[in-house]
């Protein structure tokens, strides 16, 4: 390789011009030995219903190179949101991070699977609002695959984002909803 060539790769490298690799990275996701050892219990029904109307509508519309999930965070206590459904979510992507479950026995474990350099359309967001937090998921597509998982920190938006979410009244119980000990 001419000096030429090796100084303009190692230049191109520092810059950050060369494009940037996915990285998938698995953490095993304990709650306590105790809790992921725990049988399904009797009094745990298989399937509930909560009951709630929805209050109002907010629809969250977000430009480019914002941060989805750090948007939707900001949004949800701005807006004094305590418990919502995510209705639904379109828009694009510059860049993606999210994060899907990757075995079938507990300890759960979860992939991430981040590409900064990968652009890539919202097909749906969904999730909820349970007491304040976020539980958010979206599907995403290139032009190769869909694919998709809970959203990460670092999803800039590209053209931009619509949320819609169905805002519940505070005074509906969905602590159980996510707790994967509750079985």
């Amino acid at each position: 390789m001419s000096r030429f060539t090796l100084i303009l790769v190692l230049t191109l490298c520092l810059s950050g011009l060369v494009s940037a690799q996915v990285t998938k990275t698995e953490i095993t996701k304990p709650t306590t030995p105790h809790g992921d050892a725990k049988a399904n219990s009797d009094s745990v029904p298989d399937v509930y219903a909560i009951s709630a109307k929805i209050e109002r509508v907010v629809v969250l519309r977000f430009k480019y190179q914002t941060d989805l999930l750090a948007g939707l965070e900001k949004m949800v206590a701005g807006e004094k949101i305590k418990n919502a459904v995510i209705l639904s979510g379109i828009g694009s992507l510059r860049n993606y991070h999210v994060h899907s479950v990757s075995n079938r026995e507990f300890p759960s474990k979860n992939v991430f699977v981040k590409d900064p350099a990968a652009p890539a359309d919202i097909i749906s967001i969904n999730g909820y609002v349970i007491n304040g937090r976020l539980h958010p998921h979206m599907t995403l597509s290139t032009g190769e695959h869909a694919f998709g998982g809970h959203i990460e920190p670092g999803n800039t938006v590209f053209t931009f984002a619509i949320v819609t979410l169905g805002v519940l009244g505070d005074d509906v119980d969905l602590s159980k909803v996510d707790d994967k000990t509750y079985r």
